[in-house]
């Protein structure tokens, strides 16, 4: 019940928001046709080429760092059979979600530094979803989306929700020890997380990646068997302990007891993992130019 009641205020809050930004028609288009299995590169070829300005992105993305392919993709249509229908969705994601929240008003600093540990967490889940195959198989780039996505309720908090971001942002620099989670549960009565996962429902985004903005900071609380959740906490976690400075360094909390044990990785294993993050994220070059951050 305490759930329920907490959903309903954040929709509210949520709702209230005038200017909140929507996915183009371009991802929905491609959201209704992806899972039909008789859909064709063709088809989603098609539906890009009604926003060129989406293509565009679609092309530098495949051709860049990122995926580091050995010739270049010159149309949309060979991008789409090279990499996937799946990596396509979520390049469309990404590359929208980056567009939705550029505005000169927003706090540039707070934007810079959002997207750049976003892109952390989205290069650290695909790795783990490559090397971490203990609860199966998981879609590199749903894992990249998830982590890309999962503080996205943060974003609405600092564009569209000043005062309570303030609110917020003053609390924190009295208390150094809370998770940034727990100071605006104790402050504003939600959290981003809850902020964000009601904005995935109303973007009408995959369940998965809803399950990995809503349940990053706590994944045990999910009730999917989706291990997604896991993935982005450890992600989080591990994206924090890489690049944050001295200065942050009080913004890495610990892993939730159990996380580690549930996904069977080591020591060892989360000090490669990081090796491999400080070389993957050297990829992000593309996303950030995309963000307008480089």
């Amino acid at each position: 019940m305490v759930t329920a009641t907490i959903d309903n205020k954040v929709k509210q809050v949520v709702s209230n928001i005038r200017n909140l930004p929507t996915p183009p028609i371009v991802f929905h288009q491609i959201q209704k046709v992806i899972n039909d299995p008789k859909v064709s590169a063709g088809q989603i070829a098609k539906i890009l080429s009604e926003d060129p300005a989406m293509s565009v992105k679609v092309l530098k993305l495949t051709n860049s760092a990122f995926y580091g392919l050995s010739r270049e993709v010159e149309s949309v249509k060979q991008a789409v059979v090279i990499v996937g229908l799946e990596a396509i969705k979520n390049l469309v994601l990404s590359a929208s979600v980056l567009d939705m929240f550029k505005g000169d008003d927003f706090d540039q600093e707070f934007q810079e530094k959002f997207w750049r540990h976003s892109l952390a967490v989205g290069f650290c889940g695909r790795i783990l979803a490559r090397k971490v195959r203990s609860r199966g198989m998981i879609d590199p780039d749903s894992a990249f989306s998830g982590g890309l996505l999962h503080d996205i309720g943060k974003m609405v908090l600092c564009c569209f929700l000043k005062d309570e971001f303030a609110q917020v942002t003053e609390e924190q620099s009295r208390d150094r020890v809370s998770a940034t989670y727990e100071i605006e549960e104790r402050v504003l009565g939600y959290n981003h997380a809850q902020l964000g996962a009601i904005l995935a429902g109303q973007w009408k985004l995959p369940e998965r990646l809803t399950e990995a903005i809503a349940f990053h900071h706590q994944p045990q609380l999910t009730e999917s068997e989706d291990p997604i959740a896991y993935f982005i906490h450890v992600a989080n976690y591990l994206a924090k302990k890489t690049f944050y400075d001295k200065d942050d360094e009080y913004l890495i909390n610990d892993m939730e007891p159990g996380v580690t044990e549930y996904l069977q990785i080591d020591e060892a294993t989360l000090e490669s993992l990081s090796e491999a993050l400080r070389e993957e994220y050297l990829k992000a070059e593309t996303f950030m130019k995309m963000a307008g951050l480089s």
